[in-house]
């Protein structure tokens, strides 16, 4: 069983040292060298990554690796192989990967829960609803039977966010040409001239989004993994960045 597993990076990071793993330069395009591999050889978005994060690693790796199976991870975060121990002592091994592909095709990190508001609530309180209501209007004019999953998963509490997966092959090749089918339209449309910097990471955001609903509309079977953040959450400042955003009504017009 061939895995890759790209890690997303954009300075020079600590990596696993199992060959599994590929550290990706993402958005290396005009800028320095880390002393990575970078998504700006082959074909690659990396010129985008200002607005796509790190899709433009998911797209390198669709387009440019060959393996049975291939994921996406965050240098600050990766999929967890166990409970105890040091942070790096937990990032999952090919061994333990290994299991978890014997019974699902597509692995996925746990989900996130709101618990007070749904996804497309959580959305336009920390961004922009005009991002999600295009998105529904390209569904509907170009994938429509994405639609009822769109609007299910928009009235959701819960999501499989961050970008991260682990996929066979031919998920994959599925889920990325729907993604980024939908992500190269709905840059057309868009207007992000007057987006903040945190705003125009706008395709990335999107994208988490779009996971569920290319799930659900394709009954596609998987399982949900742990996972371990590599660095200390500050979750007195995300906590009230979030009850700032509530207080304020968010940002539902632009």
């Amino acid at each position: 069983m061939e895995i890759r597993i790209v890690v997303a990076a954009h300075k020079a990071y600590w990596m696993p040292d199992d060959p599994m793993y590929l550290p990706l330069h993402v958005g290396r395009a005009g800028r320095g060298d880390i002393g990575f591999a970078g998504d700006d050889t082959g074909e690659n978005i990396s010129q985008k990554n200002r607005t796509y994060c790190e899709l433009t690693g998911l797209y390198w790796a669709w387009k440019n690796l060959s393996a049975d199976y291939i994921g996406l991870v965050h240098y600050r975060r990766h999929f967890a192989g166990g409970r105890w121990g040091g942070k790096r002592s937990r990032v999952i091994t090919q061994a333990q990967l290994e299991k978890r592909l014997a019974r699902r095709d597509v692995l996925l990190p746990h989900k996130r829960h709101y618990f007070i508001e749904n996804t497309y609530d959580q959305y336009v309180h920390a961004h922009h609803a005009q991002d999600l209501d295009e998105t529904r209007n390209i569904l509907a004019q170009s994938h429509p039977r994405y639609l009822p999953a769109f609007d299910a998963c928009m009235k959701r509490e819960s999501g499989h966010r961050f970008n991260m997966l682990i996929m066979k092959r031919e998920k994959l090749d599925s889920y990325c040409t729907f993604l980024f089918s939908v992500l190269f339209e709905l840059e057309k449309r868009l207007d992000i001239s007057a987006y903040s910097d945190y705003d125009a990471r706008v395709f990335g955001f999107v994208g988490e989004r779009l996971l569920d609903v290319w799930l659900e509309a394709n009954r596609v079977d998987h399982e949900d993994v742990p996972y371990v953040f590599m660095e200390k959450q500050n979750w007195l400042k995300k906590g009230a960045g979030f009850i700032r955003r509530k207080l304020a009504g968010g940002r539902r017009r632009s």
